[in-house]
């Protein structure tokens, strides 16, 4: 035996024996996210407590100016129709206490016109907060039902199968429909 012969020894006896040659695939297994699915009652809750909050949990990001925009021209409409209602009012219990009381509004409107306008701005204010109060609950209705019907499946994939049902009297015929 030469040298080259026992180190190529040496290196066959420290080298590791290979395992059997497998079929190694490539294959990244993906893993799907599953779909956000709203709770219904969340949604309800947090536009109760800040409206536009159930819209930004249910993902509608959109319907959040619309909103806001509402609530201000809400506001808008009742500070002007108190503003005028006060107004009228005051002037309305002047007139009344003193006769021959002067406002902006002496050469202009009599007392009875003064009490028209004061009842129709204290009705537009009645409706107005009416209107505002609606728009409140209508936001929260909108989180609630896009939530419960966020993943509705609208598919016409409609199943209507016949299956054996085993109970304890027997095996007996079931009606099964699947909604998928």
């Amino acid at each position: 035996m030469n040298t080259a012969d026992t180190t190529l020894k040496k290196v066959d006896t420290n080298t590791v024996a290979a395992a059997p040659a497998e079929t190694a695939t490539d294959t990244i297994v993906a893993t799907q996210k599953k779909a956000f699915e709203p709770n219904p009652k969340k949604a309800g809750m947090y536009s109760a407590l800040l409206p536009g909050a159930g819209q930004f949990y249910d993902h509608k990001y959109w319907k959040i100016p619309v909103i806001y925009a509402g609530i201000a021209t809400a506001v808008y409409f009742i500070q002007y129709n108190y503003s005028k209602y006060s107004d009228y009012h005051t002037a309305y219990i002047n007139r009344i206490s003193n006769p021959y009381y002067t406002d902006k509004y002496s050469n202009v409107y009599s007392i009875t016109d003064i009490k028209t306008l004061q009842d129709d701005y204290k009705k537009y204010l009645d409706l107005t907060v009416l209107a505002t109060g609606i728009g409140y609950v209508l936001q929260i209705l909108d989180a609630v039902v896009y939530a419960y019907l966020k993943n509705f499946d609208v598919s016409r994939d409609i199943s209507f199968h016949m299956h054996a049902i085993p109970t304890e009297a027997g095996t007996t015929a079931g009606l099964v429909v699947y909604f998928k």
